[in-house]
């Protein structure tokens, strides 16, 4: 039976796609899912790097090329996801063939219960290609202005491709004034928002170690939204832990906590 494939993309750069593609992938890890999560940005590969999983061998810009087998450029990551990471060689991403992508999403399919797509961000060939892959969409965007009409021409594309859009998730919120609200962005995208991600610290914290927010503060606010939305996707029952408190946070900040 063929897994759900869910491509992830943005209008622009900048919202925490990759961010939060690997730790929702992590979250349905944790959940007993069987995740695949394949980078398919071609010339800015970075979910390795989130994942803190560098200087690997075989990545899909050689499956792409031509020059090795799918299975080989499939490792392990935290949580027991699966990664199919892009590469970053220059040399790779001449030869790589984005068209080859469709067919390797097939036999992708077969292998998790949900393969996650990286897509690259903005309108390029190569993030036509992504939405062409998957058959569903999530929206990964800010709540400003800017970044959703970017988001809005990127749903119309991929409806045009015949993808079905499923939602939007907005991250880095801070509910200042500024931002536009949850009902705006679900009148102006025609599209539910899936999930909200506070704008919190402990992100920047936990990429800085290589390691997924949720497996790095799992209580934080933003890996308690991320862990919901999985739970949601996995159309299973999840009851959030108690965030901590002001108090602790700052201790843990002062004198360390598990890292």
């Amino acid at each position: 039976m063929e897994g759900r494939s869910i491509v992830f993309a943005s209008g622009k750069g900048g919202t925490g796609k990759t961010t939060t593609v690997a730790n929702l992938g992590v979250a349905l890890a944790q959940f007993g899912k069987e995740v695949i999560l394949l980078d398919a940005d071609i010339t800015m590969a970075n979910l390795s790097l989130v994942l803190g999983m560098e200087d690997i061998p075989i990545t899909l810009h050689d499956v792409l090329a031509g020059e090795a087998d799918l299975k080989d450029a499939i490792y392990e990551g935290p949580a027991g996801v699966k990664v199919i990471p892009g590469g970053l060689s220059l040399e790779k991403i001449k030869k790589a063939k984005p068209e080859k992508l469709r067919q390797l999403i097939r036999e992708i399919g077969q292998m998790a219960d949900f393969v996650l797509i990286d897509a690259p961000a903005g309108l390029e060939m190569t993030s036509v290609t992504a939405l062409l892959i998957g058959k569903e969409l999530i929206i990964v965007t800010n709540p400003e202005i800017s970044a959703i009409t970017d988001s809005l021409k990127t749903k119309l594309i991929a409806e045009k491709l015949g993808t079905l859009p499923l939602g939007a998730i907005l991250n880095r919120v801070t509910n200042e004034k500024t931002e536009l609200t949850q009902e705006e962005i679900e009148a102006i995208l025609e599209v539910p928002v899936l999930a909200m991600i506070p704008e919190d610290p402990e992100v920047k914290r936990a990429s800085a170690y290589g390691v997924p927010l949720v497996i790095k503060n799992p209580t934080s606010p933003a890996a308690i939204a991320i862990k919901q939305l999985a739970a949601k996707l996995a159309g299973i029952k999840w009851q959030a832990p108690e965030p901590e408190s002001p108090i602790k946070r700052v201790f843990k900040a002062l004198f360390g906590g598990k890292r």
